[in-house]
């Protein structure tokens, strides 16, 4: 078992992971109070991939990459994860109405 260093790689290993064997991969969270540390850790008994961290920060980066996670359970490994990731290929510019001024 190698943790892995930058989270980003965490993520994209783990979503390759996932899709290389969906019925097979695991997902778990482990926090230990006393040392204040975060362990994530996703298999598919094959390879273990795991990332420690002890920054609070990082609670709203774990927080996207379990909506990842339900994404591609619940839709399959298939599914378009752009929308949970917030990687859009392009910002489209807000539309002004023609409403009236007040």
């Amino acid at each position: 078992m190698v943790y892995v260093i930058s989270w980003d790689d965490f993520v994209e290993r783990s979503i390759h992971l996932f899709r290389a064997s969906p019925q097979n991969t695991r997902y778990v969270m482990k926090y230990r109070h006393s040392d204040a540390k975060l362990v994530l850790k996703v298999t598919d008994d094959k390879q273990c991939l795991k990332y420690k961290t002890d920054q609070a920060q990082d609670a709203k980066k774990m927080e996207k990459l379990n909506n990842i996670f339900f994404t591609l359970m619940a839709r399959g490994p298939e599914a378009d994860i752009t929308e949970v990731t917030g990687k859009e290929q392009t910002a489209q510019p807000a539309k002004r109405g023609r409403g009236r001024k007040q």
